[in-house]
């Protein structure tokens, strides 16, 4: 006999990172911690660049939104998380598991367009500094975000519009935190194939466009400096780049060793621990990675804090 759909009024078992009640609160007091300094951290670095008139510049303008993109993020999975730890209770619903996924999708997708959008902004910096500011025209800043935010729409509905497709009996646990994308189609109990396939070609084929789009811009901008004959304006160039360098390879080596260990290991416990690597680190490391290098940073984080503590 065929098991019966129960999609409609059926609900995922999140089995989180341990089984241990011991280290329950650990990772609570952990992830609620990293999600503050996410916020915090991100949060800053956003009214640092709103407040000081000299960061109003194209890098600090898509700074200022992958720092919005990271808190999104990180506010799409770890609070949910820690409900369920502090009630007890490990389930979510299918639409709430659905939504979820949506929103990580949408703000994954827009972290990855962003990330080739500063690459080609230092890119342009470095290669046409005389045309910089001709070519980065707020217009085309505008529009580069537009469609950042389109694309990562664009993809998130495309997924969650094929998981709707999907049937779901029983088993519904899922080995993970949150509802990832790749967990859930494993769990259908109808046919799943056209969903894995879209999954691994829209991977593949965005993550391959931004990170050769990365690559290139990168290697246009070490030939720009080879041929730069001072010392000084080699480093002063380069060092705008460091920053940004950090977080591309904080970002993509993370994801692309997530989907290694998933491949070459059985215990998808282990892949839960090392989805924390992608989902939670690069956004929380983000302000770190910006502020610590940058003194114009520096500078205007000094001025927040000044600020408010002569309130």
């Amino acid at each position: 006999m065929e098991p019966r759909n129960q999609t409609e009024d059926s609900e995922f078992l999140l089995l989180g990172l341990t089984d241990d009640p011991e280290l329950q609160s650990f990772i609570f007091c952990l992830f609620l911690s990293m999600y503050l300094v996410t916020i915090l951290g991100n949060l800053l670095i956003v009214l640092a660049i709103l407040s000081d008139s000299h960061l109003h510049t194209p890098m600090y303008f898509f700074l200022s939104n992958l720092c919005f993109t990271d808190i999104c993020t990180g506010t799409a999975t770890i609070p949910k998380m820690l409900v369920n730890i502090q009630a007890q209770n490990p389930y979510i619903s299918y639409a709430g598991c659905l939504t979820q996924l949506c929103f990580l999708l949408v703000f994954v997708g827009l972290e990855n367009c962003l990330l080739l959008a500063m690459a080609y902004d230092r890119y342009v910096a470095i290669c046409h500094p005389l045309m910089y500011t001709v070519i980065m025209n707020p217009c085309l800043c505008g529009l580069l975000i537009l469609l950042s935010l389109c694309f990562g729409i664009v993809d998130a509905l495309l997924h969650s519009l094929m998981a709707l497709r999907l049937s779901f009996c029983t088993n519904l646990a899922i080995p993970h935190f949150f509802c990832e994308l790749a967990q859930v189609i494993k769990l259908a109990c109808s046919n799943s194939l056209t969903n894995t396939i879209l999954l691994n070609f829209m991977a593949s084929f965005w993550g391959g466009i931004s990170l050769a789009g990365i690559i290139f811009s990168y290697t246009r901008i070490v030939s720009s400096l080879f041929r730069m004959p001072s010392a000084g304006r080699k480093y002063k160039a380069f060092s705008t780049c460091g920053s940004h360098l950090l977080a591309v390879t904080l970002f993509y080596g993370t994801g692309i060793g997530v989907h290694i260990s998933a491949a070459v290991t059985d215990s998808s416990r282990k892949t839960a621990v090392a989805s924390v690597f992608y989902t939670v680190i690069p956004q929380m490391m983000n302000p770190f990675i910006y502020s610590l290098r940058n003194r114009d940073m520096k500078q205007a984080l000094r001025k927040i804090m000044s600020s408010v503590t002569s309130l």
